[in-house]
């Protein structure tokens, strides 16, 4: 089984891409909002929910999203340790929402301390109801994952296979194929999580 989102392009860059920011500490450590942008940008051109995105999400612009940053700032700022903890996540975007007049879009988050076997349940859920998933990674023993280190990205897409759980990771403007499995076991006792999205 497999199904991927489908996520927007801002010229050939699949979502937004932190690079982008002239901000230097948005720069460093705007991956939060990076996920929160790209969540309102997604849901405003797939469920409507145009209070979201202050511009025009039918004719994205590499300028806009810039512009756009800046307005989520505040509400996932970077900070010395950066959004180490979900619920900083949960809490900086649901007062961007309140601040918008969105009720219809509410959120949870899954602890990294879950099962493996409950994340991928939940991931399996939320792309199957249309919903990206932003997702928390700190530490892992794994070096080919460095660059996910210390690091928030959107899940668009799953494949379940016979051996694996694979999910399409999206960030910096490109697309990755990652083991769910593998990404979860971290090797190490503090971990992120998932934020989980309910529309009404």
């Amino acid at each position: 089984m497999q199904k991927n989102l489908e996520h927007f392009y801002i010229g050939d860059a699949c979502g937004g891409n932190q690079d982008w920011f002239r901000d230097r500490m948005m720069k460093l450590g705007g991956c939060a909002a990076v996920c929160a942008c790209d969540t309102c940008i997604y849901l405003a051109r797939t469920r409507g929910l145009a209070a979201l995105y202050p511009f025009d999400a039918n004719a994205l612009t590499r300028e806009d999203y810039i512009r756009f940053s800046q307005v989520m700032k505040p509400y996932l700022r970077p900070r010395w340790e950066g959004i180490d903890r979900t619920e900083l996540y949960t809490e900086g975007f649901s007062q961007y929402l309140r601040d918008r007049g969105e009720t219809r879009l509410s959120m949870t988050a899954l602890p990294g301390s879950r099962p493996g076997e409950e994340a991928q349940t939940a991931v399996a859920a939320q792309i199957d109801d249309g919903l990206p998933v932003p997702c928390l990674l700190l530490k892992h023993r794994d070096p080919a994952l460095d660059e996910y280190v210390w690091h928030w990205f959107l899940f668009t897409g799953y494949q379940r296979t016979d051996t694996d759980f694979l999910v399409r990771a999206t960030t910096y403007g490109t697309n990755r194929v990652l083991s769910l499995p593998r990404l979860w076991d971290t090797g190490f006792r503090r971990r992120g999580g998932l934020i989980l999205y309910r529309m009404a």
